[in-house]
């Protein structure tokens, strides 16, 4: 039988351990706590938030699952959709709620000059084949850099950007340890206001992804997928 469209035949199809990642955010929400200070943190990590971003691991288990290549035209809907689960979650109501951020978030999406979703289709189509943790990282790097893709949960969209990418390669997805928040958060800040645009902090861009992709090497935990 031939893999589904968009995967790659030799890698395996896994599936997110999802008590398991419930267990690793569980684990990131206390050590958060201790350490909100320390990581320079403006929000914490509460139980609504930890609820989404459950809820954001399990679409992309099913994204992955269903054969979907997320930065493919007719499927960027998805990627949108992972920015409005860590914000939203699954509630209809809230989403009635915050249904103008949604839809100037979509408009920042597809229209943002210079950046929005563009950006990084183009950035990904010329790293194809890089190694994925390049690849992951140099995604996150393009959407958290300035001009962000998304009004807000920009940090946490792209973490499970960076699991879809991974997830589709055969590795476990990224849950961020309590003892990786400092090189994570502290990669994101040095890049959030350096603009993707500018010639001269590409350098700037490249060393953080690179870092990045080094951690994202050495946390890839098995006990977060199931065969």
């Amino acid at each position: 039988m031939d893999a589904p469209k968009g995967l790659l035949a030799h890698h395996p199809r896994l599936r997110v351990n999802l008590p398991a990642v419930a267990a690793a955010l569980a684990a990131l929400q206390r050590g958060f706590h201790r350490r909100a200070e320390e990581l320079g943190a403006r929000d914490p990590i509460d139980d609504r938030v930890i609820a989404n971003m459950l809820a954001g691991y399990a679409f992309v288990d099913a994204l992955v699952g269903d054969g979907i290549d997320v930065l493919a035209m007719g499927s960027l809907k998805h990627l949108l959709e992972m920015n409005t689960l860590v914000l939203c979650g699954t509630s209809p109501d809230l989403r009635d709620q915050h249904a103008g951020h949604i839809e100037a978030t979509e408009r920042r999406f597809y229209e943002e000059p210079d950046g929005g979703i563009r950006d990084v289709v183009e950035w990904y189509a010329g790293h194809r084949a890089d190694p994925v943790w390049d690849r992951a990282a140099g995604t996150y790097v393009r959407m958290l850099s300035k001009p962000q893709l998304f009004i807000e949960g920009n940090h946490r969209t792209g973490a499970l950007m960076m699991s879809y990418l991974l997830l589709r390669d055969g590795r476990p997805p990224f849950v961020l340890g309590p003892d990786d928040a400092p090189v994570y958060f502290g990669g994101s800040r040095a890049i959030r206001d350096v603009d993707k645009r500018s010639p001269i902090m590409r350098f700037r861009l490249s060393s953080v992804a690179q870092s990045l992709a080094k951690l994202l090497q050495e946390q890839s935990d098995p006990a977060l997928v199931l065969p």
